[in-house]
């Protein structure tokens, strides 16, 4: 199949984006390319079959006036994140044609990957094969380094989560029961609390829309403080939760996905709190933490066979429903992970 030219269907961002992102902010293109990697290039060619939706892309269709952490796309070029492939031709010395990886891609059927510095070899195939843009890709990898690395949680300790049925926080929920900790989550469904309890097994959660004082709920559910607060959310969420911290908690900041689509973002009032609990608020990106990744897979993978860790997925099928998983996100009507299937195999 190699050298042969093919249609490649493309996800595009037509333009930046301020404020909530639209559908018709993107658009389905199709172009022309051929499976052969340019001799003057060491890097591999790569069929997509399974793309990861994630809140930090949100971010990336902004023009940013500083630099950051991750760069924006380029508008009138197909969008890319996290996903799982196979090559179809490498000039790259560490993959192979035929091989299955999982890194940063192009939002698109083929891509030409010039860097393979964010990729790594799938070696364990006898486990579902999306897995690897959720439980077994980045956030998992987010979800374990910033409970154990940056939260470093301790038997007994009282962890709550926010947005806690995503694709982060219900593996950093069950990695906390695992450790024996009393977790408790928020979600914006009947349907999603009721999966948290009945499929992670949290010991309780609550939906944080039908509450009128998060405060209030808190204080309900722990009684006693929260040692733990993995954050995913932000604005009067963090607010409140750093009204109810114990003594010497922790706060790793994963996302405030509140946040991002404001063209103001909320400010925080109660961060006295930090000082007067002796608090430790920390934020964290995978990037860091990419090292631990073989210690990740040799703790979770036996967890996922033994049925001790769960982990749900939103599918949606077609390259061209893309677009739709994304924004998605941003209103909370995905359940569980969200991946867009572009080819099975």
């Amino acid at each position: 199949m190699a050298g042969v030219e093919v249609s490649n269907k493309q996800v595009i961002l037509k333009n930046h984006v301020v404020g909530f992102p639209k559908e018709s902010d993107m658009e389905v293109k199709t172009s022309m390319i051929t499976l052969k990697v340019p001799e003057d290039c060491e890097g591999f060619l790569l069929k997509n079959l399974y793309l990861s939706c994630d809140p930090y892309m949100r971010s990336r269709m902004t023009k940013h006036e500083r630099p950051t952490y991750v760069e924006s796309f380029i508008p009138g070029s197909p969008i890319s994140g996290y996903g799982v492939g196979r090559v179809v031709d490498s000039r790259h010395p560490n993959f192979k044609t035929g091989d299955l990886v999982w890194g940063m891609t192009g939002w698109e059927e083929y891509s030409l990957i010039t860097s393979a510095l964010s990729f790594f070899k799938i070696e364990h195939t006898d486990v579902t094969l999306s897995y690897y843009t959720g439980i077994l890709g980045m956030p998992g990898l987010t979800a374990y380094a910033g409970f154990f690395e940056v939260a470093s949680p301790k038997k007994g300790e009282r962890v709550y989560i926010s947005a806690a049925s995503g694709a982060v926080g219900q593996l950093v929920g069950q990695l906390a029961k695992l450790s024996g900790c009393y977790v408790v989550g928020s979600a914006g469904s009947k349907e999603k609390v009721d999966l948290l309890k009945s499929k992670f097994g949290f010991d309780d959660a609550f939906n944080y829309k039908e509450e009128e004082d998060l405060d209030a709920a808190l204080r309900k559910y722990f009684p006693e403080g929260i040692d733990i607060y993995f954050e995913n959310v932000g604005g009067k969420m963090l607010d409140a939760v750093l009204m109810n911290m114990r003594l010497h908690g922790r706060i790793p900041v994963c996302g405030m996905i509140s946040q991002y689509n404001l063209l103001q973002p909320e400010g925080v009032h109660n961060l006295f709190n930090l000082i007067t609990k002796r608090l430790r608020m920390e934020g964290f990106l995978v990037f860091d933490y990419y090292h631990l990744y073989p210690k990740y897979l040799e703790m979770i993978i036996p967890h996922i066979k033994e049925g001790k860790v769960s982990y749900v997925e939103d599918v949606a099928e077609g390259l061209e429903t893309a677009p739709s998983a994304l924004i998605g996100l941003f209103t909370g009507r995905n359940v569980g992970k969200q991946v867009v299937v572009v080819a099975r195999e």
